[in-house]
């Protein structure tokens, strides 16, 4: 009989705690980061000898590869595991934004809430019951449903031309909720096409112009923002 749970290579469910972890794991290493104990430690808002703590259960328990260095290396179990989770998570973000009509801030919260308690049952029934979407509310992919948009580039790497907002970076969801309402308010969520008028680099600012509307943009901001030029 098929498990429902998400186990780690011994066959123990994962913490909640050690969960959080696999996910920030996986959401930095999709954006490109270099995963250390230090920047784990920021990101979970602990102390570095917590995070040196969790890491090394981890490696005893199958979840991390031992010996990477400085550098933290998901593990096949850690990378099945961690995969689980933000499925999970980006399905239920769809259902919380699209089936109860939750702002995309929220749901993400919420999400992070839930997603612990979904079996692997709900998982799959509320994947079918939405339509078999192929990304959460802010364009990132489901984990074994879809792959990111092949050419997409962070908005803060253009130099000028026409693009269409693919994605916003996970770091800025789970670090930096401030800014999904910033950008939901100017209407810079996927599918929105925009135009690269300056970029500035005296000001660290990039000047935009989407919906009918200027914007200007820090550098840091629009590298949370990912495009695919026309």
């Amino acid at each position: 009989m098929q498990s429902h749970r998400l186990a780690d290579a011994n066959g123990s469910d994962p913490s909640e705690v050690i969960s959080r972890y696999l996910e920030a794991i996986y959401y930095m290493r999709a954006e490109g980061e270099v995963v250390t104990n230090s920047r784990l430690a920021d990101w979970l808002g602990v102390s570095r000898p917590t995070v040196t703590a969790g890491l090394r259960r981890m490696v005893r328990d199958g979840l991390l590869r031992g010996g990477a260095g400085r550098e933290v290396a998901l593990a096949p179990a850690g990378e099945r595991v961690a995969a689980a989770i933000v499925r999970r998570h980006r399905i239920v973000e769809r259902w919380l934004t699209d089936a109860l009509g939750l702002d995309w801030v929220v749901a993400d919260e919420e999400a992070a809430r839930l997603e612990h308690a979904i079996s692997e049952v709900v998982e799959k029934s509320l994947y079918e019951a939405l339509g078999r979407p192929a990304s959460c509310p802010h364009g990132n992919p489901i984990p074994g449903h879809s792959e990111p948009v092949s050419g997409e580039v962070r908005l803060a790497g253009l130099a000028g031309g026409a693009a269409t907002v693919t994605r916003i970076s996970e770091v800025a969801e789970r670090e930096a909720p401030p800014l999904l309402h910033y950008l939901r308010e100017r209407n810079l969520v996927p599918g929105t096409r925009l135009i690269v008028l300056e970029v500035d680099p005296v000001a660290n600012a990039v000047r935009i112009e989407a919906a009918g509307r200027e914007l200007s943009l820090g550098l840091d901001t629009a590298a949370k923002v990912w495009v695919l030029p026309e």
